[in-house]
């Protein structure tokens, strides 16, 4: 396992980015309040070329002008070699094909898929929803959720990767930069929190930064991968494939 396990405790990263963490889902409440208080101003109407919508799912074909996608209670899907400037959703999952283009992924109740070679600009955020990356997807900013799977396979991750109750699972070639943050959950939902994360990073992945557990996790890092310091648990080194069930 290179650059050692640094089992130190990194407060300043922890204490940092849990303000940052912790209203995540009153924040997110608030966008998908405004989300459907946009769209229901406007009549429920979809605009023309049904890129928003209250209810129902949304479909953008290849070769259209990039332009953003929304609905409320509906799934995206974003064609091979398509270009969203946004997309986001309250009620459905969002689906982005081979070599898609987007600045921004958002979705309350729902998972997000990117495919192989797929790229956003910015962040990509469910609450309750897994996150998941095909060989060679980027996102550039944050990945993070509340509950749900994250899963990298051979992809790019510019600024770290953040959950609550989250497997996280960290693959191939895979690199995240920023770090790898779990934290608390707030008193209100300690007693709807079941079971213990299980994060694992194979080998031949990378994850620069902190790694900070604020809730007591199964860290699982092979011999073969390269991490940051490591706060709040004990990782568990591999060798093989894939760590013990």
């Amino acid at each position: 396992m290179r650059r050692g396990i640094d089992t130190t405790d990194s407060s300043s990263f922890g204490h940092r980015r849990a303000r940052a963490m912790r209203p995540v889902t009153t924040y997110r409440l608030l966008i998908a309040l405004a989300m459907i208080g946009a769209l229901t101003g406007c009549g429920g109407s979809t605009n023309g070329d049904e890129s928003s919508k209250v209810n129902g799912s949304i479909h953008v074909a290849a070769g259209k002008p990039a332009t953003a996608a929304d609905t409320v209670n509906g799934s995206i899907h974003i064609d091979d070699n398509a270009t969203v400037t946004s997309a986001a959703t309250v009620n459905g999952s969002l689906t982005l094909g081979a070599h898609t283009t987007a600045t921004s992924l958002n979705t309350v109740n729902g998972s997000i898929t990117l495919g192989a070679g797929a790229q956003v600009s910015g962040g990509a955020t469910s609450v309750n929803g897994d996150l998941t990356l095909g060989e060679g997807a980027d996102v550039s900013g944050p990945l993070s959720n509340v509950n749900g799977k994250i899963a990298l396979a051979a992809a790019h991750v510019g600024g770290g990767i953040k959950t609550v109750n989250g497997d996280i699972s960290v693959t191939g070639t895979s690199r995240v930069e920023g770090g790898i943050l779990v934290q608390k959950p707030a008193a209100g939902l300690m007693q709807m929190i079941k079971g213990i994360p299980r994060i694992v990073i194979g080998p031949g992945a990378t994850v620069q930064g902190d790694l900070h557990f604020e809730r007591t996790v199964q860290l699982f890092v092979s011999d073969k991968a390269t991490i940051g310091p490591v706060s709040g648990a004990t990782p568990v080194p591999f060798t093989g494939d894939s760590p013990p069930n």
